[in-house]
């Protein structure tokens, strides 16, 4: 079998998590959206149920696929509903719900639900994405309690900006958002993982840890706790050619790269088909046999070339650690001009191996 594969470390998920918690004092929803942030949604929602508050999902489809794996904890989707009959599936399956629209609201008023639902009511504190806006909040909030379809409500608001330590705008957002719902007697959500980590002054009764669950970063300089954050998955496969080249020959697609000496390439079974970025330059981390080393060339669909020449020992059938925990997820999404939330998310045709159960 192709020797590219994606290990995913249940107890070092496990840790994050508990770390959410640890660090804020608030009840933690587990976002498992985009199949857990391409760690597998199902297996990581086993793995956390026995001591997560509940999980947070983008849609309907997302959260069924969990009810029909047997996953009974509470589950928020995010994006609330897109149409008024998915209400009746999401009062007959006990899913909690983000109302974030005038119009879902209507719909709610309009819609028997058969029991009262729980709601996260959202605000728009300044992302301008989606949310209710300040000066409706409290309105939307009272007709939710008139309605008689809302068995509780949850404030919530999301940050912009929260991944930038110097930026003023989380404090701005706070001061909207308390303005805003002043005198409303509820549970509050406002921090998500940078949020969680580097935000410790904004209070809430839930957190909503993501990016973090999976052990990289959302910031682009050290910050304590996520310091302390262990990578869930290790991206690896193995060299299966290596080449010995003279100074002057142009390596892969479009000769980006010219060795400047003798040098040993070595071929691994890896390529932007599995979800390895495309953009990423020559230059970025690998880590071959223990040895860290670096990408050499254009990544192509199923394969990348990496720099043997002072690895000595490593060849065909080396371990080639692509980002994990020795090669930073956030390391090689900033290599290649992006986060580590997409790398993650556009894995693909890799298999998926998991420890820690």
């Amino acid at each position: 079998m192709r020797p590219a594969r994606a290990l995913i470390d249940l107890s070092a998920l496990r840790h994050n998590y508990q770390l959410a918690r640890e660090t804020t004092g608030a009840k933690a929803l587990a976002v498992i959206k985009a199949d857990a942030y391409g760690h597998g949604a199902v297996r990581v929602a086993r793995a956390l149920e026995t001591e997560a508050d509940g999980f947070a999902v983008a849609c309907i489809e997302e959260a069924l696929e969990l009810r029909q794996a047997g996953i009974g904890a509470p589950i928020l989707l995010l994006e609330g509903f897109f149409e008024a009959d998915e209400l009746a599936l999401i009062a007959e399956h006990d899913l909690w719900c983000v109302v974030h629209s005038l119009w879902q609201l209507e719909a709610i008023e309009k819609t028997s639900v058969g029991k009262p639902l729980n709601i996260w009511l959202k605000m728009d504190s300044g992302m301008h994405r989606v949310g209710i806006h300040p000066a409706d909040f409290q309105t939307a909030y009272q007709r939710l309690q008139s309605s008689g379809k809302a068995a509780k409500v949850v404030l919530m608001s999301h940050f912009a900006r929260a991944d930038e330590l110097d930026s003023a705008r989380t404090d701005e957002q706070v001061a909207i958002f308390q303005a805003a719902r002043e005198g409303l007697t509820a549970e509050v959500s406002l921090r998500n993982s940078p949020a969680v980590m580097g935000w410790p002054n904004v209070a809430g009764d839930w957190v909503r840890p993501g990016i973090m669950l999976y052990g990289a970063t959302p910031f682009d300089q050290s910050q304590p706790i996520a310091d302390r954050l262990q990578a869930v998955m290790t991206l690896e496969s193995k060299v299966i050619c290596v080449r010995e080249l003279p100074a002057g020959e142009p390596v892969g697609y479009g000769g980006g790269f010219v060795t400047d000496r003798h040098m040993r390439i070595g071929v691994v079974a890896m390529g932007y088909a599995d979800g390895y970025p495309r953009q990423a330059p020559t230059g970025t981390p690998v880590m071959i046999d223990g040895h860290r080393s670096q990408l050499l060339g254009r990544v192509s669909m199923d394969m990348l070339c990496v720099d043997l020449t002072q690895v000595p020992g490593a060849g065909v059938g080396s371990r080639v650690e692509l980002w994990g925990k020795n090669i930073l997820a956030s390391d090689v999404a900033a290599s290649a001009g992006t986060i580590p939330y997409q790398i993650f998310c556009n894995l693909n045709r890799v298999p998926r191996l998991y420890s820690g159960d």
